[in-house]
């Protein structure tokens, strides 16, 4: 984290317009989200609805693996380089803002 910090890692490679592969990552990554809780909610709203608790008892499970697969997808198309550089930038912010909170507080 030291080395984020000292290089002041930034996000300036997101300037660069986003090749087609990176962008259908993303939306997979983004995809991943919306099937994953919001749906399992969603089956077990209609599970208790129609009061089959085996649709969630199954489904959310199978929805919930499928979503993982979508996320696992989503990193492969986008690449190692896009999530390095946000993790690096997000520890030096999260790091420096700890600091600051360290600092203000003695």
């Amino acid at each position: 984290m030291s080395e984020a910090i000292a290089d002041r890692a930034d996000l300036s490679a997101f300037r660069q317009p986003p090749t087609a592969r990176v962008l259908l990552g993303v939306f997979a990554i983004i995809f991943s989200y919306i099937i994953s809780w919001p749906a399992i909610i969603a089956l077990g709203v209609v599970s208790v609805y129609v009061q089959r608790p085996w649709l969630v008892a199954i489904g959310g499970p199978m929805l919930y693996g499928l979503s993982h697969l979508c996320f696992i997808a989503g990193m492969l198309l986008s690449g190692e380089k896009y999530s390095r550089i946000f993790l690096r930038w997000a520890s030096r912010v999260g790091t420096e803002k700890l600091l600051a909170a360290d600092e203000a507080s003695r």
